[in-house]
């Protein structure tokens, strides 16, 4: 756990580059230790689903309705796919980045049928467990939103328990760095033999969160202690204008952190003391789920969003298919 408290040489460089807006990443490279280009193939593992229906219920966040989801299992090569089986026709949206659609501080995806709301939190669970296929059931235009964190779907796959298909995990792995960029948001993917995030998260006119900074290297229980209990947060100043849009109808202390000027109003406090920028690499891990395999590389994030994550995962991919097309 120690090596989460102090930021590396390198992340503490672009914490100060942060401040002034200053990162480039030429000055970046300057900090990052060389030599971590992957040289061996790929891990031999088998595709997994669930191994037996599991089911939940709650309000949606953004909506306030009650909701439903249940995950069911899946034939291999499927992927993960979302059914709204409350509409009629029972449509379908597969869990891809070519159907995400802009959506204010969530992730959603749509067709010309219908849409859902929220998926990243489920996504981060079943990518975290090394689920590849699944057939989630959806009654309703959001997902449960639980307590504003993973845990309610990790809850789920423990319970339902996973199996183990015959066909091979299919990895997508990077020889080269690849980034991408806007303003004082950058993101960049290293090649290496794991799948590791890093996350440098920046509040300077926030008294309490200012600077934090998280790396954490993904493993089903390391997730499940560190990563899937942390919530969504946001300061007060910024949530207030939601609710009274009536953009979120749901929100309140009991699914998400808000902050007010150097203190916490959720009565029992933070679950960590740095759960802000944990949750971000939550967020970070179901929004990369959207590729649709397993990435092998060390992804180094510097206040990203869900935008943002797409966006990088989108220039992950297009490079990605450049590649093979050579």
């Amino acid at each position: 756990m120690g090596e989460e408290k102090v930021a590396p040489k390198w992340a503490a460089g672009l914490i100060s580059c942060c401040s002034d807006n200053r990162l480039k990443f030429g000055n970046f490279f300057r900090w990052f230790p060389r030599g971590t280009c992957l040289t061996q193939s790929a891990p031999a593992e088998m595709q997994k689903t669930i191994q037996h229906e599991a089911s939940v219920s709650g309000s949606g966040l953004f909506t306030g309705e009650k909701v439903s989801l249940k995950i069911c299992p899946s034939p291999p090569d499927s992927g993960i796919v979302f059914q709204r089986t409350d509409l009629p026709g029972n449509p379908e949206i597969p869990a891809l980045l070519s159907f995400v659609r802009e959506a204010p501080r969530c992730t959603r995806l749509a067709t010309e049928k219908t849409s859902i709301l929220m998926v990243e939190h489920l996504l981060s669970a079943l990518y975290a467990y090394g689920i590849d296929n699944a057939r989630i059931e959806v009654e309703g235009p959001e997902l449960p939103a639980g307590d504003g964190s993973a845990q309610i779907f990790v809850d789920m796959i423990e319970k339902t328990g996973c199996t183990v298909q015959p066909s091979l995990r299919k990895f997508v792995r990077i020889s080269q760095p690849i980034y991408w960029s806007e303003g004082d948001v950058h993101l960049i993917a290293l090649p290496a033999q794991e799948f590791r995030l890093s996350y440098t998260m920046h509040y300077p006119h926030s008294p309490l969160l200012r600077s934090q900074y998280y790396s954490f290297a993904l493993q089903s229980l390391r997730y499940k202690a560190e990563i899937a209990p942390c919530r969504t947060f946001s300061l007060y100043e910024e949530i207030v204008p939601f609710i009274e849009k009536g953009i979120i109808k749901g929100g309140g202390l009991e699914n998400a952190l808000v902050i007010q000027g150097g203190r916490i109003l959720n009565p029992e406090g933070a679950r960590f003391e740095d759960e802000m920028v944990r949750h971000k690499i939550l967020d970070l891990i179901g929004d990369l789920a959207l590729i649709g395999a397993p990435l092998l590389a060390h992804v180094i994030a510097v206040r990203s969003g869900h935008s943002s994550n797409v966006a990088f995962a989108k220039t992950l991919s297009k490079t990605l298919k450049l590649e093979r097309s050579n």
